[in-house]
This record gives structure tokens, sequence and C-alpha cells, in this order.
């Protein structure tokens, strides 16, 4: 088939996620940070991909889908996967990490390898912090199976009564979530031990006239979809609340087990949550990995991590600090000691409105600072000229300096928020800033019915110096949370250009109001008219190529699903045109097949950062174009979601966005994996060069755009 399965192409990146635990170029660490980055791609892909495939299998579903096979054979495919990715992720923290940390000093102990001090922590830890509580069930007709919510780490033990032979009793704790999974001994060294195992051990106590005669440590994953109906729902907020409450209590898809768990305890688990043999998971070690994040977060050990990386801040009198005069190279090596130095000062904050009518302003992050967005956000909130602001919202920092910017905007000008309830596990979060921004009288939205709204877009309507009223607009491809954009790769555009406004202002009243645009727009907006304007397009660049002329696509984005711009990209390369895809994730299309896709080169880059800029280029008979945004090209973000895509109109910015971002990515060797057209993925040869490298010593002033080999530069 033309098409390469979701399910298969997701379960090929997580293998690359799990490359990095496994590569000794990463610190150690970080390796253990990629560990559990893995366990949580894969609670994820199980609670909503599985989830849902499962469904489709109990209703009946047999058509094949795009890619040519049924519900039932993506099942018969992604098993034996699941269950040598499981295994394999295991050898990793057993073989490798485990032993290479206890070699520098950081372990994990078991119980019986503690010394004597160590012990009465672990008593005193147990009495005084754990015991408080522990609420140990035993299952029997006066007590039945607890409703044992999605993922918590419980206990089963397999009990009977002093005394007294015949059935066997099942008991069950709730491993407490208020507690750190690894407990942190006392002294100088990083010891620590399994929160699980202190559960275990302090069983007896729990358990008094009982007789234990197995243990085992368990999990579940639940159908974590929501399924909402919003045409009959008066108040969304509640819906949303109350089928968050249900996600805790869906469907059990996977129970992971401790290997070596007395098989009644397993069969019983198994009936109890109605699985098949083929979800129960045995684990090699500790239940959850993702919980080996606290190992990186507790250990403060700086040589065991990657260097601190400090983006220069904005300088007075532009939003975008000069190449020449950022920050010598020996000052990016200490790491920032507070918030406050990645923040923009005053008098950058001063003439942040005079810069933006001067020029577009495009910010690449981590590799630009973050700051001068949550500046431009706070500076529209204390500014007596700026008159309102309007803003979407998806995700969000607990501590969100720009959402803190908008609560004190709106006791003295026009504040519109549109928060999207929807976005996948932060629902609880959006729900609460949206009642706390309600309650400081923000008028909060909740985008349009039946569709989550992803665009990132803020917009300030100012009464500048001169008497004029202006728009100033920020757009990007990520989340306002100055947390995440340490860590992902995302675009920020600045502009003060009235075509850009007076398009943000006609997508907001679309949110708001349901009003159509009055005409086309200089932004492409999913779900009007975002997918047909991208095959156009590709569909130019092929007619291009036809005619003889040079034609050129290059694409940035985190996933490639839909058929129709698949079958576009074909067509495309067919007729001669040049095209590089560069997607983080799911891809579906087939790359290099004869006939079909033989111009068509898929590299998939998994590094230090998350890539999640989008960026979209076409050749253009050499008034090239470039458009960046928020919508990755899959079914959901261009059909069922409220997308902004948008020009770079500037032609300096262009460049830079071409012959110095792209052309970095195209030209990486060491982060780099290629699709092949089997669906598999394999490196090139090494080559020295790293893209997300490059770019943070390009932003510390350390080297040069010539670095990047000439030839994807041209």
């Amino acid at each position: 088939m033309p098409l390469l399965n979701r399910e298969l192409s997701w379960l090929a990146f997580n293998q690359r996620v799990l490359e990095e635990a496994h590569s000794e170029t990463n610190p150690l660490l970080e390796r253990v940070k990629f560990l559990a980055i893995t366990a949580s791609n894969l609670d994820e892909f199980l609670e909503i991909r599985v989830a849902g495939l499962l469904q489709q299998i109990e209703e009946g579903v047999a058509e094949p889908g795009p890619d040519g096979l049924t519900p039932v054979e993506i099942r018969e495919a992604i098993v034996p996967r699941l269950q040598a990715f499981s295994e394999e992720q295991y050898r990793c923290w057993n073989q490798q990490l485990r032993p290479q940390l206890a070699l520098v000093g950081v372990q994990t102990l078991a119980l019986q390898e503690l010394l004597p001090k160590a012990r009465r922590f672990v008593q005193a830890f147990c009495q005084h912090e754990l015991d408080p509580l522990l609420t140990p069930i035993t299952i029997d007709p006066a007590h039945p199976f607890p409703r044992v919510v999605n993922k918590a780490l419980c206990l089963a033990f397999l009990l009977r009564r002093k005394g007294r032979r015949g059935q066997r009793l099942l008991g069950v704790v709730t491993v407490p979530r208020a507690l750190p999974r690894l407990i942190r001994l006392p002294g100088k060294g990083a010891e620590y031990v399994h929160l699980a195992h202190l559960v275990g051990a302090h069983a007896k106590a729990m358990y008094r006239g009982l007789v234990i005669e197995a243990t085992a440590a368990f999990r579940v994953t639940r159908n974590s979809n929501l399924y909402l109906r919003e045409e009959e729902s008066r108040n969304l907020l509640e819906t949303v609340r109350l089928e968050l409450h249900n996600r805790r209590k869906g469907t059990a898809v996977r129970l992971e087990i401790e290997r070596g768990a007395n098989p009644e305890i397993v069969e019983r688990l198994r009936a109890n949550f109605e699985l098949e043999p083929w979800q129960v998971f045995f684990t090699d070690g500790p239940v959850n990995l993702g919980r080996l994040i606290s190992l990186y977060e507790q250990t403060q050990r700086p040589e065991l991590k990657f260097t601190p990386f400090t983006p220069p801040r904005p300088m007075a009198g532009s939003l975008e600090t000069p190449r020449a005069e950022r920050a010598p190279a020996a000052a990016s090596q200490s790491p920032p000691t507070s918030d406050h130095r990645e923040r923009p000062n005053e008098q950058w904050r001063a003439t942040v409105f005079q810069a933006l009518r001067t020029g577009d302003q495009l910010w690449h992050h981590p590799f630009d600072s973050y700051a001068g967005v949550v500046g431009f956000i706070e500076q529209g909130a204390n500014d007596p000229r700026v008159l309102s602001i309007k803003q979407t919202l998806y995700r969000t920092s607990p501590d969100s300096l720009v959402l803190k910017a908008l609560i004190a905007a709106a006791a003295h000008k026009e504040v519109a928020v549109v928060v999207e309830l929807k976005a996948r596990f932060d629902e609880a979060a959006n729900m609460a800033w949206a009642r706390q921004l309600e309650d400081a009288g923000v008028q909060v939205f909740f985008g349009a019915v039946g569709r989550k709204t992803h665009a990132k877009m803020a917009l300030l309507v100012r009464q500048d110096e001169d008497g004029a009223l202006r728009r100033y607009l920020h757009l990007g491809t990520g989340n306002y949370n100055h947390r995440t954009a340490r860590q992902y790769t995302d675009f920020s555009l600045l502009t003060a250009r009235p075509e850009l406004g007076a398009a943000a202002h006609a997508v907001f009243g679309y949110l708001t109001a349901g009003t159509a645009p009055a005409g086309p727009l200089p932004l492409l907006v999913a779900p009007l008219d975002l997918a047909p304007r991208l095959q156009l397009l590709v569909r130019r660049e092929a007619e291009q190529a036809r005619r003889g002329k040079p034609a050129r696509i290059i694409a940035k984005m985190n996933g490639l699903q839909d058929r129709a711009l698949i079958e576009s990209l074909y067509a495309a390369s067919e007729a001669g045109v040049e095209i590089d895809l560069i997607v983080r994730g799911i891809c579906a299309l087939r790359p290099g097949v004869r006939g079909l896709s033989r111009r068509i080169r898929v590299r998939s880059i998994i590094g230090r950062f998350l890539e999640h800029s989008r960026a979209f280029y076409f050749y253009h008979g050499g008034a090239e174009e470039i458009y960046v945004g928020s919508a990755d090209w899959m079914p959901r973000n261009l059909y069922e979601r409220t997308e902004v895509v948008f020009p770079i109109l500037d032609g300096g910015l262009r460049q830079r966005l071409r012959h110095e971002v792209l052309a970095a990515y195209l030209a990486d060797g060491e982060k780099t994996w290629f699709l092949q057209s089997d669906g598999s993925y394999r490196r090139p040869r090494a080559n020295g060069f790293s893209a997300q490298a490059f770019l943070m010593a390009r932003s510390l002033g350390r080297v040069e755009i010539a670095e990047i080999p000439a030839e994807v530069r041209r």
C-alpha cells in the first residue's frame, strides 16, 4: 500500500527515543530521562491509540483504513512490538543505566542492601509519613475489588488467615501519589529506595492477623479518551469535568505487573480487569519506568547532564538580540539562577511596540529566549495605551507568567481568552485557569463547537503616541508556556502588519462568535481553508517542475498522515519536485519508491530538545514562500481543530529561516534518522554536524552559517 500504518509509525518513533537512552554520547542522567520519556509516551499510546483500536474491534469495525489494514490486523501487528519494546526498556535500565549509575554513586537500592543508618531512616519514614496515607483492602464479600485509578501504582497481596487452610484472599493497597516514587536516603551520596518496596515491607503492619504468601506491584492503564457531546451540553466546562472524572475509571487496556509474580495474583488481576493475556506486561524492574524522571530531577550532578544552555535576552531597541552583540561564549556555561535571567529589561519593554512598527521579528526557541514573548504579553497588560488583549490558550504551566499578566490586565482593559478545555491531559489545569480568568473579569471562550482550538495567537490593540489605533500580534507554533519553551523547539512571529492583525481579528471572531471571515485571509486557517491551500501550494510546485523549472519543497512538522496531502506530494515527486520532509513522529508517507516517491526524503530528528516547530517552504520559481504555524499535516489538525498557519513576509527573516534553520536540519548527520520505504528508520553515516548543537552555538555567536554545508543551503 502507498501509506504506512499510523500505529506502527508511532512505535518506530518511540524506538528512536529509546535509542537516545541507549546512546553513550548522551550524559548518563539524560539517558535516564529519555528512558522515562519512552515510558510516558507508551502510556499515552496505550490509553489513547490502543484503547481506541480496541473499541473499534469491539464495535465490529472490519473495514481497512488508508493503510489497507483492519483494526484486528493492526492489533496483531502492534502486540509483539509492544511486548518487545517493553522488554528492551527494562534491558536498557537493568543492563546499562542502573549499573552505570551505580559506578558514579547514583544508586537505587533494595531494602536488604541498606546499611543500619538507612534502615532506621526507612523505618521512621514508614511509621510517620507512609503509614498514615495507606488504606489496605482485603477482597471478600463485604469488600469488593476497589476501583483502581488509571496508572496508579498498587501492590497486590496473596493472603490467608492464620491457622486456617482454604481459599486465599487478595489484598490491594494503592501506593500514595502524594509521596515521591523514589525516596532519597540521607547522606552525601545519591542513594534511593523505591516507595513500592517500602509499602511491601510495611505490609505486615497493615495486615496483622493474616499471613502474606506473595506480593506483587502492579499498575493498570485505562482508556483515557474523552467522549463529549458538545451540542447537547449547555456548559462545556462541566461536561469536561465529568468526562475527566470518568477517564480515571475507564476500561482497562493494560496490566503491568512484576515478573515472577505469583500466578494466582496475576490471574485474579487479569480476570478482574477483563484483560486478554496479551494485555499483561511483565516488568523486570520498577513498575512504571516513567517515574525514573524523579531520579533525574532529584540528583544534582551537573556532570551527568547536558551543559546548561541560557539563550540570550532581548536587547534594548530590538526584539531580537543582534548576533554580534550576544554574550561571549564563557557566559553560556553557568546555569540560570532564576527566571529573571531570561526576562527582558525595562528599556527593551519601552521600545517593544516601536520595534514592531519598524519590522517583523522571528524567534526560534529555545535558541532565542522566550522572554520576548512573555515580555510582549506583560507589556500589553501594563501599558495604559493597550486597550484590549485577545489570546488563545492550549497548554501552559502552573506558574504561568502569561496568564498572571492577563489576569492583572483584566482590571483595567478588555481581555478575552479562548481556552481549550480538551487539551489532552491538561484538561484539569485548563479548567482551573478558566475559573481564575473568569473570576478576574476576563471573557473566557471555549472555541468552535466540536473542534479543539490549537492556534497560538495573542492580539493587542494599542492607541499609539500618534493617535493611531494599531494591532500588534504574536503568532507561534508552541504553547504559551515559559517552562516547556526551554525544552521544545518552536517559532514565534511578532508583527504589526495591518493585514495580519486584521486576519487574526477575524479568526478570533470565528472562535468567539462563529462568524466566517469575509474573504480569503493572508493566514491559512483550519478547518476553513488550510488543507486545500496547502494542496494548492504543493500542486503549484509540481506545475513548475512539469514546465522544466526548478521546484523544491521543504516541510518540517511533527506528524504527516493526511492522505490527500500525501497523494499531492507523491504527484509532485513524480512531476520532478525535490522534496525534503522533516517529520519528528508519525509519518504515513512511503519515501523513495520508484514511480511514486523517488524524489522524497523523510528525516526524523531526535535530540536534546523536542522538535515541535512547523515550517513549510516552497521555492515558487525563485520567489520563495515560507509558512509557519501550529498545524501538522494530520487529519485532526486540518479538519478537526482550529489552526493557524502564517506567512513569513519579511525577506530577511525568510532567508534566515531557509538558509540557517532549515538548512541546519537538512545537514544534521548526528541525530537524524531516515525513513525507509518499508517503514523502518536508519541512521546516516555520522558527519559530526548536529543541528541543535549548531543552533545553540549560533545563538551565542560562536559559529557562522558557512559551517552548514553549502549544498543544503541552496
